[in-house]
């Protein structure tokens, strides 16, 4: 199906089939505070399993979505799921007038992100705060680019939240979004789906004592509606402009959206 022939579907679609993905199944809370919950139990072992886990192309990947707002030059930036900071952390290298504004809805994570911060002395320029995705407490058009980094599978609603990203958002400011996604050459695709399925949870559980929230990475993955799919969401929730990029054998996919420079919320 082509992609201008499914903008009506994908306008028309409340829900995603990721937005029901949670961390612990037997729990009787909703998602977003199975994600808190989670990443507060793995905030301790979270940055080595990052570098474990994807060979140190986490690294790569943040330097990618980067490059994609050097020519906007952002003096206003918002990371969300900004975790323990390393997205807001790299930006303030590349963009040393920038101010920065990180959130997460998991308290575990901000705490080691913070302390990260204060021994980079950057406390002046980084602010890492709790913040919901689909409640940010910002003012309308306040920042010029938002980034999210392996975050938006974690959004309890999906449509919510790219919503309110772009309410925040400048016109003409800049969404940057990195996902996993799922290799499509043969061989890799086996050996892609044996390491999420079998040996990431087993690596989290030897090094964190925590292999469920491995189990979500592999089901929020596999869940999530990538490539051209989530393309269409943007258009769908009014960004412009809407384009990805591939990387490392698609592993992981960049997606770009803008506010038009004539756009209200």
């Amino acid at each position: 199906m082509k992609r201008q022939d499914t903008l009506i579907f994908a306008t028309a679609m409340a829900n995603y089939s990721h937005d029901r993905i949670v961390p612990f199944k037997d729990s009787e809370l909703g998602k977003k505070q199975q994600v808190a919950e989670m990443f507060d139990k793995i905030a301790f072992r979270y940055d080595f399993l990052n570098r474990l886990l994807s060979g140190g192309s986490d690294i790569y990947w943040r330097r990618q979505a980067i490059r994609e707002l050097r020519a906007l030059q952002p003096q206003a930036i918002l990371d969300v799921a900004t975790g323990t900071g390393d997205m807001a952390i790299m930006m303030a290298r590349y963009f040393p007038q920038s101010q920065l504004t990180g959130v997460d809805i998991s308290s575990g994570m901000l705490e080691i992100g913070r302390r990260k911060v204060a021994s980079l002395r950057l406390d002046s320029r980084i602010i890492l705060q709790t913040g919901d995705s689909e409640a940010l407490p910002f003012p309308d058009h306040h920042f010029d680019a938002i980034t999210v980094a392996f975050g938006v599978r974690n959004f309890e609603h999906l449509e919510r939240g790219l919503r309110e990203m772009r309410r925040v958002l400048k016109p003409g400011g800049k969404l940057v979004v990195l996902e996993f996604s799922k290799p499509r050459t043969p061989g890799i695709t086996q050996i892609y789906n044996l390491y999420l399925r079998l040996v990431a949870p087993a690596i989290g559980r030897l090094v964190s004592n925590n292999c469920d929230a491995y189990r979500y990475l592999n089901n929020s993955v596999r869940a999530f509606p990538e490539g051209n799919d989530f393309l269409q969401i943007l258009d769908a929730c009014g960004y412009i402009q809407t384009r990805l990029r591939r990387l490392s054998l698609c592993i992981c996919t960049l997606y770009i959206g803008e506010k038009g420079p004539e756009q209200g919320n």
